[in-house]
């Protein structure tokens, strides 16, 4: 079965885009819409299995795939190059690699703050420069940052919502600073969405994870093609005048979390959307 996207066949047909983190999740996810799509895929990930077990999926070898540890700016040259020696174009770029764990913030070491630091913020500065040096300053482009909500702090995660507010705030100064050359910077910022990354978290996350959902005005957790979908559009010319803007999808929860004097009764009404025949539920929500 391929994937049921809601845009048009063939929309990013001719383009080249980068998915970053494309090994799993949501990169994966958006890699099989992307490519249901037209486009052409290069996927850049820390683990190779991963990122050729995607490319097998795909059904496509042509899909570029580049193992490296994004962190480092070296690794992250290696990359670009190498997209550019196959593709020798980048029209469209997800920074979607990251990663965290929960802790409160005097138990965080300098090794765990830094690397989650690294992980969401830094690679999203080193591999954008280095696509908007390679392509995009002289000839354009999209980048869409996907980040984590941090607008209230994130108690439990310290490390995590402050890379994420630098990701924003990355994304609002490069969204100016880069304007001139034609290219748009804008961030995805998801809720709590039912993707495998839910289960790398350890046992005493999981009844908080599972639990959330109360909380949510919509009821429900998010899919990975609520997620992608809002990707695209943001890639997508439907977007031409859209830059530096952050898009939640999260089912309402960072307003709710404002509510002092309401409570959104249970219901069943929100319908989720996805698109994606081969996506399976984590197996942390299923209890």
């Amino acid at each position: 079965m391929s994937y049921r996207s809601i845009f048009r066949p063939g929309l990013f047909a001719g383009q080249t885009i980068v998915v970053t983190g494309g090994g799993s999740g949501i990169g994966r996810c958006t890699a099989h819409e992307l490519k249901s799509l037209g486009a052409r895929l290069a996927l850049i990930g820390r683990t190779a299995e991963k990122l050729e077990h995607v490319k097998e999926e795909l059904g496509d070898p042509d899909t570029f795939t580049f193992a490296a540890d994004l962190r480092k700016e070296d690794q992250v040259k290696a990359a670009i190059d190498g997209v550019m020696a196959w593709s020798g174009r980048i029209d469209g770029l997800v920074n979607n690699a990251g990663g965290q764990f929960p802790a409160q913030l005097k138990d965080i070491s300098l090794n765990g703050w830094n690397a989650v630091v690294a992980n969401n913020l830094t690679a999203t500065f080193l591999v954008s420069k280095e696509v908007y040096l390679r392509w995009m300053e002289k000839n354009g482009g999209a980048i869409v940052n996907v980040g984590a909500d941090w607008d209230l702090g994130n108690p439990g995660m310290g490390h995590n919502g402050a890379a994420r507010a630098g990701q924003v705030n990355f994304t609002f100064t490069a969204s100016i600073e880069w304007a001139h050359s034609g290219v748009r910077v804008n961030s995805v910022i998801p809720g709590f969405i039912a993707s495998s990354g839910l289960d790398r978290y350890p046992e005493r996350a999981h009844e908080a994870l599972r639990s959330v959902r109360s909380r949510i005005p919509l009821k429900r957790h998010g899919t990975e093609s609520e997620i992608a979908g809002a990707i695209v559009y943001l890639l997508s010319d439907a977007a031409a005048y859209v830059t530096g803007a952050t898009l939640r999808v999260d089912g309402g929860l960072h307003n709710n979390g404002k509510a002092t004097f309401y409570e959104v009764p249970d219901h069943d009404r929100s319908k989720s959307f996805n698109g994606f025949p081969l996506y399976r539920a984590p197996d942390v929500l299923k209890r």
